[in-house]
């Protein structure tokens, strides 16, 4: 199941509110354009500042306007494991086909307590866990040793990994075999050479059918296809990180017309120099 190209999809805002029509739309965009999955209430979706009720419905409206067409994988994680478990439970039963689930955060807790709160998680339900090694927002990092112990446990299968490091790829994937997903859409194709099978990708939510294209061209064994597609693609993935995670992406979307770009405090709109910079960078692309 966790294989190929999967949106982390931008949760759209209208007045402050979640603007579910917007997001079917979005939803329908990316399947219509090959996605392979959705993610949605990840950190692309600004999970941070969702309620829980809010990233509940998220799961459960994907679910629905989805209808089982493609994988739906929900942001699920916390850095309390009580917090987590009852994510996961609610993923389950609003029909998600898997879980995303972040490393803890700020309190940064030893490879032990790592190990035992996903464990914890496994244990509290049978649906599928991709784990998430993001630590750049949480400021650890799983060890390869860690992953390997947690890929022994049956239902976390698979790791999204965004630790920007093709040596922290190679390592996991030399100790155990779960499934390697990239966190980094200019790694993508680098972390699949080396064994990963797709990408959690937030510049898809601009070119979803180039990044499905060049995921499946790599699969497929065209490797000089997805190479070009990579280098086609990559001057935009860049410009998805000139400013903190989803304010580029979701600016993005407001300068093509798919999105109003509202964002939810503490995140803001992008520094008028940084904004140019994204224009020439989506002038550039689709010229």
């Amino acid at each position: 199941m966790f294989k190929g190209s999967f949106v982390a999809i931008v949760t759209p805002f209208k007045n402050g509110k979640v603007d579910e029509k917007k997001f079917k739309e979005l939803v329908e965009f990316q399947i219509k354009n090959g996605t392979n999955g959705i993610v949605p209430a990840g950190c692309t979706g600004e999970s941070a500042t969702l309620a829980h009720q809010e990233q509940k419905r998220l799961m459960k409206l994907t679910c629905e306007i989805v209808h089982k067409r493609v994988p739906v994988v929900a942001g699920a994680g916390s850095n309390s494991t009580e917090e987590a478990i009852a994510l996961t439970k609610y993923a389950k039963r609003a029909g998600c086909d898997g879980v995303l689930s972040i490393t803890p955060y700020y309190n940064k807790p030893t490879p032990e307590g790592q190990y035992r709160h996903y464990e914890a998680i496994a244990k509290s339900t049978d649906i599928p866990v991709m784990v998430y090694n993001v630590p750049s927002r949480t400021g650890i990092s799983l060890k390869p040793e860690t992953v390997a112990r947690l890929s022994r446990i049956d239902s976390i299968v698979a790791i999204k990994e965004a630790s920007g490091s093709l040596d922290q790829v190679s390592r996991i994937l030399s100790l155990c075999d779960i499934t390697v997903l990239s966190g980094d859409d200019s790694l993508t194709l680098p972390m699949m050479a080396v064994g990963a099978k797709g990408v959690v990708s937030v510049v898809a939510n601009i070119v979803p059918k180039e990044v499905r294209d060049m995921v499946s061209a790599f699969l497929q064994g065209d490797t000089e296809k997805a190479r070009k597609l990579h280098y086609h693609i990559l001057p935009l993935c860049k410009a998805m990180f000139i400013e903190t995670n989803p304010i580029p992406v979701k600016t993005s979307m407001r300068m093509l017309k798919r999105l109003n770009g509202e964002l939810r405090l503490p995140l803001c709109e992008m520094e008028k120099e940084n904004e140019a910079k994204l224009k020439e960078a989506l002038r550039t692309y689709f010229r």
